[in-house]
């Protein structure tokens, strides 16, 4: 199984690919899309650059399922908003290209690859290279992508045989519904 792990920002968005054996882990590819060359302003324009680079990656490496990070509520709403939309281009693109998404906190995705959910990047970064043999320390964000990767390997098909056996889908209720909310 090819995992893709995407880490995504409005500014940076770190993406990783891992092959999956049994237990064996294997680096494929990581790195970043970077919007940093546009206008900050110009926010519809750097969406896309994120959907074309997301979509990119996706068909140079053919991964079987994805994993993104679920964004949450920081102390600026605004910047939480951008992210959002960073991150809606995101999955967006990665279901354009067929792909089932898989979606980890932050808190998952570092106590599954340094066993603290509140380690650094730093920390991130050393276990994500030790656990996949990497020769130096990836960067930051693409640590953080190849880490979702990482963290969907170890849990993604406990998780759906758990989702399974319990009735863990999502409930209709509070959600949109032929147009109206109930």
């Amino acid at each position: 199984m090819r995992v893709l792990g995407i880490d995504p920002g409005l500014q940076t968005t770190g993406f990783g690919v891992v092959d999956v054996d049994g237990h064996a882990l294997t680096y494929v590819a990581s790195g970043t899309i970077k919007t940093t060359h546009l206008a900050t302003g110009n926010l519809p324009a750097r969406l896309k650059v994120l959907f074309d680079g997301i979509g990119e990656v996706a068909a140079r490496y053919t991964p079987d399922v994805a994993s993104v990070e679920i964004v949450f509520v920081n102390v600026n709403p605004q910047a939480t908003l951008m992210l959002g939309q960073a991150r809606g281009a995101c999955v967006t693109a990665l279901v354009s290209c067929n792909l089932a998404v898989a979606e980890y906190t932050a808190l998952q995705m570092k106590k599954a690859v340094a066993g603290y959910g509140k380690a650094g990047k730093p920390e991130v970064q050393e276990m994500v290279m030790r656990l996949l043999k990497l020769p130096g320390l990836p960067g930051k964000d693409a640590a953080d992508a190849l880490g979702l990767a990482i963290t969907h390997a170890h849990v993604g098909r406990a998780m759906e045989k758990i989702a399974v056996a319990a009735d863990l889908q999502r409930k209709s209720s509070g959600m949109y519904k032929g147009g109206r909310t109930y």
